[in-house]
């Protein structure tokens, strides 16, 4: 059996001695993930953050290999295909991201998560190849029999986490979130068929747990990154408000399907047309269409396209207490810099509030197999660093503003 080896600059070689893998990696709706960003805006702020979500599923796979051969050694009993099923699944658990990821989730499909894009996804690819991804989707779906292989597609310990962690690091260049994830990998086991970690290995799921917290705040939710897609979002929103008012705007095919319509979930997920269109579409579209809205009639949408382009992003201040009396002065100091009105105000000057988790009790728990037998949370080892204080979410307030 012929072997693919891909190089990558975090891991090294990776092998896909699977065929059903090298099938679907080939499959135009996988290589549509080149021309997607990983991490949205991010490279206005982190210049090196141009990956990609291929790179990012590649990588996930890769790990899940690495994890699924640890388990074999310690006595874990699954099948050759339920390896290849986990692999499938964790080479698709992103396919469903539409442009610049997370930045524009529900920017063309208003009420759909692009775990839901992923799942029609995989039935699609999987009634096209008479069902070779069935092993893939049960494993991808919650109720999966053999729940740690599930846990290892997505909880909050999967290979997705430990991927994105380590190569957006690696590609910003921010060191608080790189993470000892080989040696992760190594301390998986799985008792009464859940996925745990053992007792010697708790220091580095503390710090794997830490580390997303940095960079969330220091990275993703960094309020440049903030500002810029928050921009990007606006830009759509405004886009799609002329268009559907009637007004003629320049778009590919498929974003012009999505601008004209206001589709809502279920008849994204009831007729195809919506789907194709959608797995048609990457950051090319989007980018392209801004570059030629910077010219358009309308002052608002050519305004914001011309503040990306240029990089002139929104003035972003980050505060834990409301902020409705400086929205208050920044709208009265972009109308007398802009001249615009009440409506289109809420382009330029605008509040929100965005959420961290560190830990999230509600969700998949970290589990620890204890030297005595017992198995307990992450967060009720001794003297946790990942105490209960941690697991409540972190609100911050934010507002956005236009300045020259």
């Amino acid at each position: 059996m012929k072997v693919k080896i891909i190089n990558d600059p975090v891991y090294g070689f990776l092998r896909f001695p699977e065929p059903e893998v090298m099938q679907v990696i080939a499959h135009p709706w996988f290589q549509r993930l080149r021309h997607i960003k990983q991490m949205g805006m991010a490279q206005l702020v982190y210049p090196g953050a141009v990956h990609t979500r291929l790179h990012h599923s590649l990588g996930a796979c890769h790990l899940m290999h690495e994890a699924l051969n640890v388990l074999r050694t310690k006595g874990v009993h699954f099948t050759e295909e339920e390896c290849t099923g986990a692999r499938l699944a964790m080479l698709l658990h992103d396919v469903g991201h539409g442009p610049y990821s997370h930045a524009l989730e529900h920017a063309l499909v208003t009420d759909i998560r692009h775990e839901q894009i992923s799942s029609l996804i995989m039935q699609r690819i999987n009634a096209e190849t008479g069902g070779m991804l069935e092993e893939a989707i049960r494993i991808f779906n919650p109720d999966c029999p053999k729940h740690y292989l599930h846990q290892l597609v997505s909880s909050q310990l999967d290979m997705d986490r430990m991927d994105y962690l380590n190569r957006d690091s690696f590609f910003t260049g921010v060191s608080e979130g790189v993470i000892g994830y080989d040696r992760i990998l190594q301390m998986l086991m799985v008792k009464n068929g859940e996925l745990m970690v053992e007792q010697k290995a708790v220091h580095s799921v503390e710090k794997f747990i830490i580390a997303r917290r940095l960079m969330y705040w220091q990275v993703y939710l960094h309020k440049t990154v903030l500002g810029a897609e928050m921009l990007i979002v606006n830009i759509l929103r405004r886009a799609r408000e002329l268009a559907l008012s009637g007004a003629s705007l320049f778009a590919t095919p498929s974003l012009q399907h999505f601008l004209y319509k206001n589709i809502r979930a279920a008849q994204f997920l009831e007729e195809k047309c919506h789907l194709e269109a959608f797995c048609s579409l990457d950051d090319s579209d989007i980018s392209s269409a801004i570059k030629v809205w910077q010219s358009h009639s309308d002052a608002v949408l050519s305004l914001l396209c011309q503040m990306l382009v240029e990089r002139r992003l929104y003035k972003v201040q980050l505060s834990a207490a409301p902020l409705d009396e400086a929205l208050g002065q920044a709208r009265e100091r972009v109308q007398k810099t802009t001249g615009f009105g009440d409506p289109e105000l809420q382009y330029f000057a605008f509040t929100g509030s965005t959420s961290n988790s560190t830990y999230d009790t509600s969700d998949e728990r970290i589990c620890i197999a204890m030297k005595d037998g017992s198995v307990r949370d992450i967060s009720e080892v001794d003297d946790p660093l990942v105490s209960l204080a941690l697991a409540r979410p972190v609100l911050k307030n934010y507002i956005c503003s236009f300045h020259e």
